[in-house]
C-alpha cells in the first residue's frame, strides 16, 4: 500500500527502542570543567561525513534561528509538541511515545542560553550529518524560576521550530526525562533518501 511505503520511507533505518534504554543523569551538583555535551561530542567518531557542511549549518542556525524577536514563553510543566506537514500521524504517534531508538543525547543542564544555543546548533548539525533520525535534548523544566518561565525549555522549542532539519519534536516520556526533555525527529540526508529509494525499488 502507498501508506505503508510512505511509512517505511519516512522512518527507514529507525529501530524499535530497547527496553533498558535510559537517560544517564549526572549525580554531582558541581559543574564539571567540561560540560556533558562536550564530553558526548568527544566520544563521537573523530572523522565525520560532511564536516564542513555541519559547521556551515551550525553557523546558519546561530545567526538565523536564534533571534531577539518574539519568544513564546512556556511553563515548566507545559508539553512541547510540533510537527511539519508531511509527517504521518502514525509515525508521529510512535515518535512521541518514545518508540524509536534514540541516536544521540544532549544535556543542557547548567548551561547559559548562549552556551545552550551553541551546543544545540552543533549537536543537530552533527546528528544530521551522521544520518541520525531521532535524538533527545534534555533542557530541564526551569521550575525554579519565580516567574514560572522555563527559559531554556522556551528557547529550545523556538530554536527547533525554526531549524529546517527538524521534522518534529515532542516532550519526552517520563523514563527519558519527561517534561524536562524533548524528542527531536530529523530529516534524512540526501544520501539516506537515495539509499531508501534503492531499497524500496528492489
Amino acid at each position: 500500500m502507498v501508506e505503508d511505503d510512505d511509512f517505511r520511507s519516512q522512518m527507514s533505518g529507525v529501530k524499535p527502542l530497547a527496553a533498558d534504554n535510559r537517560v544517564q543523569r549526572r549525580t554531582s551538583p558541581a559543574r564539571p570543567s567540561m560540560t556533558e555535551p562536550e564530553k558526548l561530542r568527544r566520544q563521537r567518531h573523530a572523522s565525520e561525513p560532511d564536516r564542513d557542511a555541519s559547521v556551515e549549518q551550525a553557523a546558519m542556525f546561530s545567526r538565523d534561528a536564534v533571534s531577539d524577536d518574539y519568544l513564546e514563553w512556556v511553563q515548566p510543566d507545559d508539553i512541547l509538541a510540533f510537527k511539519r506537514g508531511g509527517v504521518q500521524e502514525g509515525v508521529y504517534r510512535k515518535f512521541r511515545l518514545g518508540k524509536y531508538v534514540i541516536d544521540g543525547r544532549l544535556d543542557l543542564h547548567r548551561l547559559t542560553v548562549k552556551e545552550a544555543r551553541r551546543e544545540v546548533a552543533g549537536f543537530l548539525s552533527e546528528a544530521q550529518a551522521k544520518d541520525s533520525r531521532c535524538v533527545l535534548i534534555l533542557h530541564g523544566k526551569g521550575d525554579r524560576d519565580p516567574e514560572r518561565k522555563a527559559v531554556l525549555k522556551s528557547y529550545v522549542a523556538k530554536w527547533l521550530k525554526e531549524t529546517d532539519c527538524v521534522l518534529a519534536y515532542h516532550t519526552a516520556q517520563q523514563h527519558h526525562g519527561g517534561r524536562g526533555a524533548v524528542y527531536v525527529m530529523l530529516k534524512k540526508s540526501e544520501a539516506m533518501k537515495e539509499k531508501t529509494r534503492e531499497l524500496l525499488g528492489r
